[in-house]
């Protein structure tokens, strides 16, 4: 879980990849896989392991990053298959572990603002990597800080309400939201809760989230007009991030273009094209030092090719794509409390990518852990449905 929440993967005390090390000792620990003995996510893998080899070998020549990534995904999807198998108090144990962990880095981003001589050579402690940028939590830079954000507060606040907490604890759980984002700095995973809240409570509350959405906008700039603004450090904090010059340095939006504009040139992907991504762009004023648009899904499909990146894609979510529709039905059965968390928080970090070049296939933040446990909690669910016609039968006799 430590290895999966803060992308660990080999460190200069231990030269055995992390993923490997520790995903070997759960051998003594194997529950009944799915399907009793077989790997069932040889399918996801076959498509992870093109995407990835496509993407990070023929596109940009990195052979250590491919097998970085590669093994990080097996490991998970060994992990999910055979050690949380059909076991829904391991496959719960596990969630709760990584949010945990999540949890840890929040409070290890608020000490962070106060205490950096103290917290950042804890960071780098912790990480086994030097620390680049601060305040922040159990990561290396900001950017990838956000994705832990992003999934943490989502899922925090969504469990609160499916959960059917008091309201007192919901308005406590959603100023801690608050709280890690705006200290955590990071505009996108903002927009990302903001957006992952919004899409939930629309379904969960219907017509009473217009309400609600008022509601929680009128609090969260109560919250920061009377609690945050004059509490808290003034430099640090994603208000003054926002409005440096350095944060408006290179648009978005600009970057997008100009990524839309090397895809026009090149339209069935730079990788069949013989390009790197420096020869593309040596041209472009924005990318005259090989800067991305930060947006990990164009990035795909510009060196893919919307036919093949695009078909990449739509494999890979469709099951979380497919899962979602049918859940949204039952969004308010209580059984569901914790699989909907976990289904927006991944929404919110797929949701991050959009301004990032980390993402899924990536192994950024707990996004892969999310992907897994959202495909493991379907097979559990329907294993469960399999077996309730026997158990029926077992009473009558």
């Amino acid at each position: 879980m430590y290895t999966l929440a803060f992308g660990m993967f080999m460190t200069d005390f231990l030269k055995v990849p992390a993923p490997i090390l520790f995903g070997s000792l759960l051998l003594f620990f194997l529950e009944k896989p799915l399907r009793y003995s077989d790997f069932t996510y040889y399918k996801e893998m076959l498509v992870f392991t093109l995407a990835v080899f496509l993407y990070y070998i023929v596109g940009m020549g990195d052979y250590i990053a491919f097998f970085a990534i590669f093994v990080t995904i097996l490991t998970c999807s060994l992990y999910f298959n055979y050690f949380v198998g059909l076991s829904k108090k391991r496959f719960n144990l596990s969630v709760f572990i990584m949010f945990i962990l999540l949890m840890g880095s929040m409070l290890i981003m608020v000490l962070d603002h106060p205490f950096p001589s103290i917290i950042d050579p804890l960071r780098s402690r912790m990480l086994d990597e030097q620390v680049k940028q601060s305040p922040a939590g159990l990561a290396t830079t900001q950017f990838t800080f956000g994705y832990q954000i992003a999934a943490f507060t989502v899922f925090a606040f969504v469990a609160a309400c499916t959960f059917r907490q008091y309201l007192l604890v919901k308005i406590i759980v959603f100023c801690v939201c608050i709280t890690s984002i705006y200290l955590g700095m990071n505009r996108s995973a903002f927009i990302s809760f903001g957006g992952a809240v919004v899409l939930f409570l629309l379904i969960y509350y219907r017509f009473k989230a217009v309400l609600l959405i008022a509601a929680t906008v009128i609090l969260g700039f109560a919250v920061y007009t009377y609690v945050l603004k004059g509490n808290l450090d003034e430099k640090n904090n994603i208000m003054s991030k926002n409005q440096a010059k350095e944060a408006n340095e290179f648009n978005r939006v600009d970057l997008a273009a100009e990524n839309l504009k090397i895809l026009a040139d090149y339209p069935f992907g730079i990788i069949f094209y013989g390009k790197s991504w420096e020869e593309v762009t040596y041209r472009n004023q924005t990318f005259t030092f090989g800067l991305t648009s930060h947006n990990a899904y164009l990035m795909f499909i510009t060196y893919l090719g919307p036919i093949l990146g695009l078909g990449i894609l739509i494999i890979i979510y469709y099951k979380i794509a497919q899962s979602f529709w049918q859940t949204m039905k039952n969004i308010r059965l209580k059984q569901n409390a914790l699989y909907v968390a976990l289904l927006f928080s991944f929404i919110a970090v797929s949701l991050n990518a959009l301004s990032h070049n980390g993402w899924l296939m990536s192994v950024d933040g707990p996004t892969i852990f999310l992907y897994f446990a959202i495909l493991q909690y379907q097979k559990i669910d329907a294993h469960q449905i399999e077996d309730e016609p026997i158990k029926d039968i077992a009473v009558v006799y």
